[in-house]
């Protein structure tokens, strides 16, 4: 669908551009060739021409849509004035009688073939009538015989000016709407993969709440035998340390359910302000906590202080998670994790050392139900890239040079934060 607004404002532009050479072109006849011109007509013309232009200006502020039968009203308008003013000036005999092509480029850029066609019948009828009548520019006696080669000639440069003219505004003009039809087309584009991706996340909550009811009763069930069984080998210490590590991990279990089941408005009023440093630092303790196996776990801070501030929620906290996760699964020895800020955005690099993304992978990397382990659902990066589209920021994958994955999160620094 041609964004029939956008085309108008061009039109007007077109307009402005043309009335200016008309005026022109109008001068020159009169003090140039002392052609005898109705001077009141050919200004009435350029009149409605001018005011044909205000009033479509002004009728773009409005918040009304710009419809594909309005649009093409404004070009046969200005194809009948257009034509009021060559008729005056010499019909098909002006050198600017191609001037007529310019709406038929323009309704052949923006207009169904209906209207195109209706266009192109608009203009023919308008040239062959000019063909036989209009108002001469100048009128030929025995005496002025001699002055036919030099008008001639003038007339070939005319056509030549003409031609030139026609050139620009198609090059530049054209090009516009066309460029502006295809940023729409990518607009929509985009609007159907953002409706394709909710309806995904869609169908991954619908699962996700069905899960979280149904794993409460197993969680619980577990809670309690592990209850008794530190009550019943009190005795043993090892086994103790083992038990407890279970009850832990069997808490987080139940926690990430109860988050599971908030709802969106609960996030949004749990969102607070904090330094991108201590969102980071929760985030690693939380994964440390949940990941007890992990060794050489490397943090630094490049970035200078003071730290730039971001609204932390529970889905971007859980972001971070999975990203670290993944890279704990690749290789929990050797985890290197870094952040950097500017005034622009924050920079979170987490390099792991696993065995790397394939040219396979690559290509599929953040579509759901994807998964580059041997375990695992595939939906963990889509999520992740899912929450940090919504917070303006994204993620992405390299294969490092000295071996292992490179994880880039880019979080934009907002000022209202």
């Amino acid at each position: 669908m041609a964004n029939h607004r956008d085309s108008l404002l061009q039109l007007t532009y077109i307009r402005t551009v043309t009335l200016f050479g008309q005026g022109l072109a109008v001068l020159f006849a009169l003090y140039g060739l002392k052609a005898d011109l109705n001077v009141w007509l050919i200004g009435l013309s350029l009149l409605f021409l001018a005011l044909l232009n205000l009033m479509t200006y002004s009728r773009l502020h409005s918040p009304w849509p710009v419809t594909e039968p309005e649009f093409f009203s404004q070009l046969l308008a200005e194809m009948v004035l257009y034509a009021a003013v060559l008729y005056q000036m010499g019909g098909a005999t002006n050198p600017f009688i191609f001037l007529l092509l310019i709406p038929l480029i323009i309704a052949a850029a923006t207009l169904s073939r209906v209207y195109v066609w209706c266009v192109s019948v608009t203009v023919v009828v308008i040239y062959s009538l000019l063909l036989s009548h209009y108002q001469p520019l100048v009128v030929f006696s025995d005496n002025h015989q001699h002055r036919i080669m030099a008008l001639f000639d003038l007339h070939v440069f005319g056509m030549w000016l003409n031609f030139l003219l026609t050139v620009l505004v198609v090059t530049y003009f054209i090009v516009r709407m066309r460029l502006a039809m295809q940023a729409q087309q990518q607009e929509l584009e985009m609007e159907r993969e953002r409706r394709i991706q909710d309806q995904q996340l869609l169908s991954l909550a619908t699962m996700a709440a069905g899960t979280a009811h149904e794993l409460g009763t197993p969680l619980s069930t577990m809670s309690v035998l592990l209850q008794e069984l530190q009550h019943e080998h009190a005795a043993n210490p090892e086994l103790q340390e083992d038990l407890q590590l279970l009850q832990q991990q069997s808490e987080i279990c139940s926690q990430r359910l109860q988050q599971l089941t908030q709802s969106v408005q609960q996030e949004q009023a749990s969102s607070l302000c904090m330094p991108v440093t201590d969102l980071v630092s929760e985030v690693l303790e939380q994964w440390s906590l949940q990941r007890p196996e992990l060794s050489h776990m490397r943090y630094s801070v490049i970035g200078q202080a003071p730290a730039p501030q971001l609204r932390c929620t529970v889905s971007l906290k859980q972001s971070l998670l999975n990203l670290l996760n993944n890279a704990a699964d690749a290789n929990s020895e050797g985890i290197d994790v870094s952040l950097d800020w500017t005034e622009q955005y924050c920079l979170l690099q987490i390099h792991d050392q696993g065995s790397g993304i394939s040219l396979e992978q690559s290509q599929y990397l953040g579509k759901p139900f994807i998964t580059t382990k041997g375990k695992g659902l595939g939906i963990g990066l889509f999520l992740t890239a899912t929450t940090l589209a919504r917070h303006d920021g994204d993620v992405r994958l390299y294969n490092h040079p000295r071996g292992g994955t490179l994880t880039e999160v880019t979080l934009p620094v907002k000022a209202d934060a």
